[in-house]
């Protein structure tokens, strides 16, 4: 009998398509069982993997660390010969660069099981009208309807989407993260509405803000945020909140939202490696995906399950809805050092939103510590 063990995050999205997957595998497999863990979405974005990799067979990760993950040799490699087939399958059918994302230096790290990016939320009860364009945002801000997720790494994940959608993206050089002219107008056009919105926003994550949208009348949308299909699923939550595309700040449309999602991983540790293999590339692949991963409050990285009717059926077109924005998406770097980087220069924007520091200051305090990352 093998018996798995796995670390994944705690929401539903999270959890709820992992336990029913691995069910229907061990009803295909009988000598297979597994175990799931769940940690905090910020342990998820910032716990380093190596104190995981010893105690658990699957990870569930967030690509920004691959870069460390493959110098510390925590992973197993998933490029094999055997799968070559497969993986070149997922390369060609992951939704965005989901499967780029998890591939460093050659070698394939994880498998897209969940791909995501920053987009919009809609109360369309509320607020008639699709929001396309960042000055719409800044006015309906000023009328007090906007939830404006600015916790640290919001912040900055949202900084960087609006640097690349005005084509601009930031980490083309080890000087500075961004021009100081893309930066000093990106970072106006956040306070624009951030001076705006109420002060929990500041400490308020994506969950937070569509939990609010998703319970009370008293605010119609949110600008930038990781989009999550549950909330335009009927029955979820008491009010349905759909999911658009990114609202322009540039002139072509909803281009550059940063890329999130989740992989699934294998420790380089995990006693059952070759199995451990197999139950990945099924988790990634288009039956689970379609399947069993979707039904149970999955949000796919695979193609045709953002393809499928009944998947948009299910959610009332969330995946048709914000596929611009996922196709249009950018890769923030996943060097070792970004991920220390990203936390500092994440209480810098989010000091910024605040009226705590002015725009001067925070480029200067973010491309120090851009520089000092390269260092680490």
């Amino acid at each position: 009998m093998i018996n798995f063990k796995g670390m994944t995050w705690d929401h539903p999205r999270g959890v709820d398509p992992l336990i029913a997957a691995s069910e229907e595998y061990s009803r295909r497999n009988p000598g297979v069982s597994f175990q799931w863990e769940k940690r905090s979405l910020q342990a998820f974005g910032d716990q380093p993997l190596d104190t995981l990799a010893s105690t658990y067979d699957f990870m569930v990760i967030d690509h920004p660390h691959v870069g460390e993950a493959s110098e510390q040799n925590i992973l197993a490699s998933l490029s094999l010969p055997e799968y070559a087939d497969e993986l070149a399958d997922l390369a060609k059918n992951t939704i965005g660069p989901s499967h780029e994302s998890y591939e460093w230096n050659g070698t394939q790290w994880a498998l897209a099981i969940d791909a995501a990016a920053q987009v919009s939320a809609r109360r369309r009860d509320l607020l008639e009208e699709p929001v396309t364009k960042w000055d719409e945002v800044i006015r309906l801000a000023e009328q007090g309807k906007v939830l404006y997720p600015l916790k640290p790494v919001d912040a900055i994940d949202g900084f960087m989407s609006l640097c690349a959608n005005v084509g601009d993206p930031c980490g083309t050089t080890q000087e500075y993260l961004v021009t100081r002219e893309t930066g000093r107008f990106v970072l106006e056009q956040m306070r624009a509405v951030a001076k705006n919105v109420y002060t929990s926003c500041f400490d308020m994550n994506p969950i937070g803000a569509l939990d609010i949208l998703s319970s009370c009348d008293d605010f119609s949308y949110a600008p930038v945020l990781f989009g999550y299909v549950n909330y335009s699923q009927a029955g979820f939550r008491e009010k349905i909140v759909h999911q658009e595309n990114l609202p322009a700040l540039g002139g072509n449309g909803p281009v550059g939202s940063i890329i999130g999602g989740t992989g699934i991983s294998v420790s380089a540790k995990c006693a059952h490696r070759e199995e451990a293999i197999k139950f990945a590339y099924w988790l990634a692949g288009k039956e689970c995906q379609t399947g069993v991963y979707v039904q149970n409050n999955g949000q796919p990285g695979h193609a045709a399950a953002w393809n499928d009717d009944a998947a948009n059926e299910l959610s009332n077109d969330w995946f048709r809805n914000v596929r611009e924005t996922m196709d249009r998406s950018w890769l923030r770097p996943r060097y070792s050092g970004f991920l220390p980087f990203i936390d500092d220069a994440g209480d810098y924007v989010n000091a910024f939103a605040r009226g705590d520091m002015d725009t001067e200051e925070t480029l200067h305090l973010i491309d120090t510590a851009y520089r000092k990352s390269f260092k680490s």
